[in-house]
């Protein structure tokens, strides 16, 4: 089960060649579960301006596997958030550590392609997709 991180959906969907986007491309092709949750969901629809486009996305995210949000999921949210704090370490984005702990609460790896998660997959076990430089 992988996570894709907003990041990366807006890449895909722009068609932005990243190695992000190959390795979604690829979890797709090969029948991996390719798992979204209510924040990804949200982030992604609304920044689409085209009604038909959204429409077209929305419907493209029903097939994927959705990881609910439950309580647990938004304590464990701040637990990150204040630990880290507590290290010194300020998440820019809050809601990356409600997308992490969606991940690390449902066992899944997230890909992703933003900075943020690199001190929460260090400090605090979030599993990371590996992304082979070429």
């Amino acid at each position: 089960m992988v996570l894709i991180d907003t990041t990366v959906w807006i890449d895909f969907f722009a068609g932005t060649p990243t190695p992000q986007v190959s390795v979604l491309e690829l979890l797709i092709s090969e029948g991996e579960d390719v798992c979204t949750c209510g924040i990804v969901l949200a982030e992604v629809l609304q920044g689409i301006r085209n009604d038909r486009t959204y429409r077209k996305t929305r419907s493209y995210f029903e097939n994927l596997v959705y990881l609910p949000m439950n309580q647990g999921v938004f304590v464990k949210s701040a637990d990150m958030y204040r630990a880290l704090r507590r290290k010194g370490i300020t998440i820019r984005k809050p809601l990356d550590c409600m997308i992490a702990s969606v991940a690390i609460v449902h066992r899944a790896q997230l890909l992703h392609n933003d900075r943020d998660f690199a001190p929460i997959q260090k400090q605090c076990g979030l599993k990371v997709v590996k992304i082979r430089k070429r």
